[in-house]
């Protein structure tokens, strides 16, 4: 899984951010307990972050958030840019993302460990 920094449009605050399936385990999983730890790693140097999380997607619609069509789309990119993401084709991207009903993640920063 691919994950980076951004703001989380609840909450205002910084936040990893990542992509989910919408139909994926670890979605239900979120889904029935909003909490989770994303491990970041390098070598043998890691950092980890968790807090509670915030789903926002066609399916969890998020207080404050615009989730229409187009406000997804939008998010969706905003997101997998964060976290390092490039596309040759959007439109095909935009396409997949709405097909799968993919959600995105934010994981807020309530804990922050590591090993440098």
């Amino acid at each position: 899984m691919n994950a980076g920094v951004t703001i989380d449009p609840v909450s205002g605050l910084d936040a990893i951010a990542f992509v989910a399936r919408g139909s994926s385990v670890k979605l239900a999983h979120l889904r029935r307990r909003p909490y989770a730890n994303v491990t970041f790693r390098a070598s043998w140097e890691w950092v980890a972050v968790e807090g509670a999380t915030t789903v926002v997607g066609p399916d969890d619609p998020a207080t404050g958030v615009d989730t229409d069509a187009d406000a997804l789309r939008h998010l969706m990119r905003d997101v997998f840019i964060a976290a390092g993401g490039t596309h040759d084709d959007w439109d095909e991207y935009d396409r997949v993302m709405a097909e799968d009903r993919r959600v995105a993640v934010f994981v807020g920063l309530d804990r922050i460990t590591s090993n440098v």
